[in-house]
């Protein structure tokens, strides 16, 4: 059998037996393919790599190709050990010889957190006389008022919107399915669901054929896409991508002149962890809202926490509890 063919009986296992993302999938692909270059570069079958070749392939061989960064190389490393332990378990090669194959340590960099400053005038820049900015608002409310990933909210579809009965009033959830395929509950601010039910309720959503082979709708539709021709644009297709919504964010960020680092659907996310560690959300409710497999993940935010570690630390610093040479001076500035 071919590399090739065993590259892809490898990635339909993760897929479906191990419920990867389409994403991982693509990456794990990737890393293979590169993998299947080099062992041809020494004129070897792929299966044949030595534990000292997958060495070089993941150390040397790919930092020369441009992946400098730790973190790039990381995605690779896990490819080749979990391809490896599978053909071992498949009787596909005798030895496992990526055992052992280390993985670059990397520092635990702090995310980069949009304010609540930020999160308003992003609110306020869509057009709402327009469909696409009634769409916009919707999914921006969504993003920082839910906290789901960009992959979890462009695969939304009209059955993940739920209702349920919270004391006694009506409330609107998300079933989000995001990494790993894990799947979770997530109640929507009401003014979330409220320009989520104004989008669907826009007569230009009417005109939209994104139905799907199961019966169900796409959520959050595109309305200009070049690269499909006219008649195949429904359904899937309709679909609005992860390529927009980086855009879409870019552009509103911009005009709302929020900082470059922060236009992107990630910094939502944080700022919707970063506010539950503010609010003394406890670790286990924060990791069931956030999605997190480790709640080491969801510890990260205590530390983004600032307004919270500044009130205990203005309360409890030595310095505030003693006399000091500008204490009389500080006393007169905030009486100004």
């Amino acid at each position: 059998m071919a590399f090739t063919d065993l590259i892809e009986e490898f990635l339909t296992y993760m897929r479906h037996n191990q419920g990867r993302s389409e994403r991982l999938v693509v990456v794990y692909r990737l890393a293979l393919t590169r993998l299947a270059a080099f062992m041809k570069d020494m004129q070897r079958d792929p299966l044949s790599a030595r534990h000292e070749d997958l060495i070089a392939f993941t150390g040397p061989w790919l930092f020369k190709q441009g992946l400098k960064d730790p973190v790039s190389r990381r995605t690779h490393i896990s490819a080749v050990r979990g391809f490896f332990k599978w053909a071992m378990a498949n009787n596909k090669i005798g030895e496992n010889t990526a055992v052992g194959v280390p993985q670059p340590k990397v520092g635990k960099k702090i995310p980069r957190v949009m304010t609540l400053a930020d999160f308003e005038k992003l609110m306020w820049q869509p057009d709402f006389a327009t469909f696409s900015g009634v769409r916009d608002a919707a999914m921006i409310a969504v993003l920082g008022g839910c906290g789901l990933r960009a992959s979890g909210l462009v695969n939304l579809n009209e059955s993940n919107l739920v209702r349920d009965e919270v004391d006694n009033v009506t409330r609107y959830f998300l079933k989000v399915v995001e990494k790993g395929e894990r799947e979770r509950k997530v109640p929507i601010p009401e003014q979330a669901a409220l320009l989520i039910q104004l989008y669907l309720d826009h007569p230009d959503l009417a005109g939209v054929d994104r139905l799907l082979e199961d019966g169900d709708k796409v959520l959050f539709v595109s309305m200009r896409r070049t690269d499909i021709p006219a008649h195949e644009y429904r359904g899937e297709k309709r679909r609005f991508n992860r390529k927009q919504i980086n855009y879409m964010l870019e552009r509103y960020g911009e005009m709302a002149g929020v900082d470059r680092s922060k236009r992107h659907p990630h910094a939502m996310r944080h700022l919707y962890g970063t506010e539950l560690a503010e609010d003394d959300v406890p670790t286990i409710t924060a990791q069931r809202l956030l999605g997190h497999a480790d709640p080491k993940s969801t510890d990260i935010y205590q530390q983004l926490a600032l307004r919270k570690l500044t009130r205990v630390a203005d309360k409890s610093s030595p310095l505030n509890k003693i006399n000091t040479p500008v204490s009389a001076l500080l006393d007169q500035l905030k009486k100004r």
